[in-house]
């Protein structure tokens, strides 16, 4: 018997009897209990494992053909998966959405009931782990063969609270009743090494003896990665922390010294407790190095153990294993493979570091040099002290590439070299991405051009042929299926099939409907009916979004002087012809980030003295949800008419918000900023609401010498926005906030206040006119297909992966 093959499996039913049945034995053999005694969170746990188990099905025929053809894998190392709830998906994505719900009615429950209690992964925070996590569900519906590589984060980033003071953080224990759709694997445990010193090894002067003074244990689990219309299922694998066998000190613990007896394994495990410690210390600091370590170190070793599956020798090594670094924080990977193929497997230098070239590939997801990490050579020589001696060693030999290109430009040298010297001596990260991996990309036209001419122009001289652009993309799947099912409906009515789902270029065909009166007067229909599922206002008035990370650059203090400015007007003119507006703001600031959670705590608090305000309240609403994840995106995003895309032009890399929003017909008010441009050159020009400098006028007019002032002191509306803030009606936050405005204003703020105000007002003239707003909505919609991550993913295959779809055959 060929046990690869999957021969002997017991092949799952799709009837509602069988698969009736296989929920039963669930309940009874995995769950321990009855039909009898069964809760709400039984019939959850076990319709999970059913659902589950087809899936698993599929990942074993998914494996049997991939160890079959022996194709050239993609690897991607990611801090962040930001996966949103996995029940509704793998429903979708299995085709037992209807057999779900009549056998958890069977049970005496609703299928909605029991997706309630489906709770997001807490593995990611914003853009970065969402696209990740759009990029990895592109791959399996494209069949490539990949598996995504993450950290098991016991608590996320954090459960955020809004009140009137603004945002408290909690702990985000996700997992606090357990994951049904994770898989444990403590048999395949790897041993990651932190501290020590290191010695020399006889032969090669390039090869050390690394002796860790610190050892901790890398535990993987993976989840399931299904294909949509497809037989292919991928796994992300990801890793937990845990202290040595020999980390309990009974002695201790005897003489009563608890915490002393388990302090090595708390200082293990804190590596895998919590996404994205507060760095504000150094304590913390220290703990992302440990972080992004342990995750390369695990991964690469069990990447190394794949290969090995099918393959003998280093020489097909590069052709069958491209890594992608999403950002700086899996870098560390690049030195890790030259520790491995050196010290520990005993290939020569050159011989190592071409096949680590070769293997890796870099996206960089920012242009702001505070994001592109950097590393004290202190700490990183502290904890790393192998991997700081091959840093030097791959600088030096880059800096004679450099030199022997531009012979006597010291400056040059200076500026590329991976080793920052002033104003302390620190490790450039994003410099060795770029010098250890074969491709370097962007996530968008714009952001791409400027990584070229800006923030990486000296390595884009150097190697022009390295750097490419591959826009971002998001699901169609989760964000238009699933998030928008009546709009999904509507759509496939209008082009005949669902097949659009999969190839959402096909929208194209929706744009003749956008002068269908019928089809108008259905459309605005949906979007009033999400407006009424959403709840956060009036579903007949403007539901303006801005739904994103907080951070001064993407400018959530433009939009609330813009409300402040509303507000104001109303005020001045009780009875005037106002249009209602409910805006509605919704993300997280990281805890150390004050001036970001001084914008939250002030946006609370204007929309508290608005609502207080019987004058303005019947015309302008003012909403911050709180704890903004997947599920609360899945809901706001089909009810939003306008999309606030207003970040300081040449600082947002991409933007995916901008894309779920266009796709679900919301119509975008933005700078020409990242994605923007891109949504606005499909659209159409008349269907965008453009306003704000580009980014060569931004950055002139910090040349020219910028003063915020000067524009406080010329416009009486900005002035009166911004006085209302030192009044001392909004509190010490509203002094704070203004002060920064007044004082640098970073992000050109007050510069772009009045096209922003009058572009503004384009809007309410638009809204006014329903047939003009609808078809607006609609060609957005039709005319945004390119931004599918299906088509991501297909430009990375082609252009950078260079890697084919493996099929999978379905069974008979």
């Amino acid at each position: 018997m060929d046990l690869r093959q999957g021969i002997g499996l017991r092949k799952l039913g799709m009837t509602p009897d069988e698969f009736q049945q296989d929920l039963l034995s669930n309940l009874y053999y995995r769950r321990g209990t009855t039909v009898e005694s069964a809760s709400a969170r039984d019939a959850y746990e076990t319709l999970s494992q059913t659902v589950r188990d087809r899936l698993a099905e599929r990942r074993a025929r998914t494996a049997a053909a991939h160890y079959a053809s022996n194709p050239r894998w993609v690897y991607y190392l990611s801090a962040e998966y930001l996966l949103g709830a996995q029940l509704e998906q793998n429903l979708l994505y299995s085709g037992t959405g209807e057999l779900a719900a009549e056998a958890v009615k069977a049970l005496g429950f609703s299928l909605e009931d029991v997706e309630d209690l489906d709770v997001e992964p807490g593995l990611g925070n914003g853009g970065l782990g969402r696209l990740a996590a759009c990029l990895v569900d592109s791959m399996a519906t494209r069949d490539i063969p990949a598996v995504g590589y993450g950290i098991r984060y016991d608590l996320g980033i954090f459960r955020q609270s809004i009140a009137e003071d603004g945002q408290t953080e909690h702990p985000d224990d996700w997992a606090f009743q357990g994951n049904p759709w994770e898989f444990p694997a403590p048999d395949d445990r790897q041993t990651v090494g932190f501290y020590g010193h290191t010695e020399p090894l006889p032969g090669s002067p390039a090869r050390k003896r690394w002796v860790p003074g610190e050892i901790v244990l890398g535990e993987p689990s993976h989840m399931l990665v299904p294909g949509f219309g497809t037989e292919t299922v991928n796994i992300i694998r990801l890793w937990k922390a845990h202290a040595s066998e020999a980390s309990f000190d009974l002695t201790s613990f005897s003489a009563g010294q608890y915490a002393e007896a388990v302090q090595e394994a708390v200082r293990a495990e804190n590596i895998s407790k919590v996404l994205y410690p507060d760095d504000s210390t150094e304590l913390g600091r220290e703990l992302r190095l440990k972080q992004q370590y342990f995750l390369v170190s695990c991964s690469l070793r069990d990447i190394i153990r794949r290969f090995r599956l099918r393959n003998e020798g280093w020489d097909t090594f590069a052709d069958k294993t491209v890594i992608q670094l999403n950002d700086t924080h899996p870098t560390i990977a690049i030195p890790e493979l030259m520790r491995l193929l050196v010290d520990e497997y005993e290939l020569d230098w050159d011989a190592a570091w071409q096949i680590t070239r070769k293997t890796f590939a870099y996206t960089c997801h920012t242009l702001l040099p505070e994001a592109l990490e950097t590393w004290p050579v202190r700490m990183f020589e502290k904890l790393l002290p192998r991997h700081l001696e091959i840093v030097y060693l791959i600088n030096m030999l880059f800096l004679r590439e450099v030199e022997a290109r531009f012979p006597g430009d010291h400056d040059r040298l200076r500026r590329m070299s991976i080793i920052q010297e002033e104003p302390d001596r620190r490790v450039r990260m994003a410099h060795l991405a770029v010098v250890g991996t074969e491709a370097v990309n962007g996530v968008a036209e714009l952001h791409s051009k400027l990584l070229r001419e800006t923030v990486l122009d000296d390595f884009a001289e150097l190697w022009p042929a390295k750097f490419q652009n591959v826009t971002n993309g998001v699901s169609p799947r989760r964000f238009m299926r699933i998030a928008n099912p009546r709009l999904a409906d509507l759509i496939t009515e209008g082009l005949g099939d669902d097949g659009w789902i999969r190839d959402l270029d096909r929208l194209a065909e929706l744009e003749p409907l956008a002068d269908d009166a019928s089809f108008l007067e259905r459309w605005w229909a949906i979007k009033r009916a999400n407006k009424v599922d959403l709840a956060a206002g009036d579903p007949d008035s403007l539901t303006d979004v801005m739904i994103k990370r907080f951070h001064e650059y993407k400018r959530q203090q433009l939009k609330l002087l813009h409300v402040i400015t509303q507000y104001h007007r109303i005020r001045e003119d009780p009875g005037g012809d106002w249009v209602p507006r409910t805006v509605l703001f919704a993300g997280k600031a990281a805890p150390a980030y004050h001036a970001a959670k001084d914008i939250i705590h002030l946006i609370a608090t204007v929309g508290a003295r608005i609502a207080a305000d019987p004058v303005v309240s019947p015309y302008l609403k003012v909403v911050f949800p709180s704890n903004y994840n997947v599920s609360l995106a899945e809901r706001i995003i089909p009810a939003a008419d306008l999309s606030e895309q207003i970040s300081l032009a040449g600082k947002e890399a991409s933007g995916t918000g901008n894309m779920k929003l266009a796709l679900n017909g919301a119509v975008t008010i933005g700078t020409l900023d990242g994605a923007n441009i891109e949504i606005r050159a499909r659209v159409g020009a008349e269907n965008f609401f453009l306003f704000g400098m580009d980014a060569y006028q931004a950055a002139q007019t910090r040349l020219d010498g910028y003063d915020p002032r000067r524009h406080y002191d010329q416009d009486a509306e900005l002035r009166a926005a911004v006085d209302a803030l030192t009044s001392g009606v909004f509190g010490d936050v509203g002094h704070r906030v203004a002060g920064s405005l007044l004082g640098r204003d970073e992000y050109l703020t007050l510069a772009d206040y009045r096209s922003y105000i009058q572009c503004q007002d384009d809007v309410e003239v638009a809204w006014r006119d329903q047939a003009r707003w609808t078809r607006m909505s609609v060609l957005n919609t039709a005319l945004s297909g390119f931004f599918s991550s299906d088509r991501t993913v297909a430009d990375y295959a082609a252009r950078i992966w260079r890697v084919s779809a493996v099929p999978v055959p379905r069974e008979d």
